[in-house]
């Protein structure tokens, strides 16, 4: 494979929502189409707050990766803010850490905010530990269902 010119973009300030939609919409996975539908409804800030971003890693007009940084997440209600949610690498693509180039840009955002602590939802183990988060606690997501709770301390 060829070097990657890997660069992360803010699907809010890219300038080409619609491609970029189309490039998310074409994930497989559950939640990677709820955010699709989030975005294409122009819900998503509604339902995880003003402030929240989806921030993508892209080489060219490929997506990579994406993420979300947001105010809120699926565990509901609660304290805990700020989450990075909808965390998707496609296929050709896992294996290689990429989605840590997003957490970085996290990191640089939360640093900017003075933010303290970030937060996961997941039902995975051993990934987000590779990372430098760690387990937090078990909590109860929007349907009721148990999710494993991670926490990422910025320094």
């Amino acid at each position: 494979m060829e070097k990657l010119q890997m660069q992360v973009i803010d699907y809010y300030n890219c300038g080409r929502q619609e491609y970029w939609l189309e490039q998310i919409k074409k994930s497989d996975w559950g939640a990677g189409q709820f955010l699709y539908e989030l975005l294409s409804e122009n819900k998503f800030k509604d339902t995880v707050g003003e402030k929240s971003k989806v921030l993508m890693l892209v080489n060219e007009d490929e997506l990579i990766s994406f993420c979300t940084y947001a105010e809120k997440d699926d565990i509901q209600p609660t304290e805990l803010t700020p989450w990075i949610g909808f965390v998707y690498t496609f296929p050709q693509y896992r294996g290689h850490r990429y989605a840590g180039k997003l957490f970085q840009e996290i990191e640089k955002l939360a640093k900017a905010e003075k933010v303290q602590d970030i937060f996961i939802s997941t039902n995975h183990t051993g990934l987000y530990e590779k990372y430098g988060c760690e387990f937090y606690q078990m909590m109860n997501d929007i349907d009721g269902e148990p999710s494993r709770v991670y926490r990422k301390h910025i320094n």
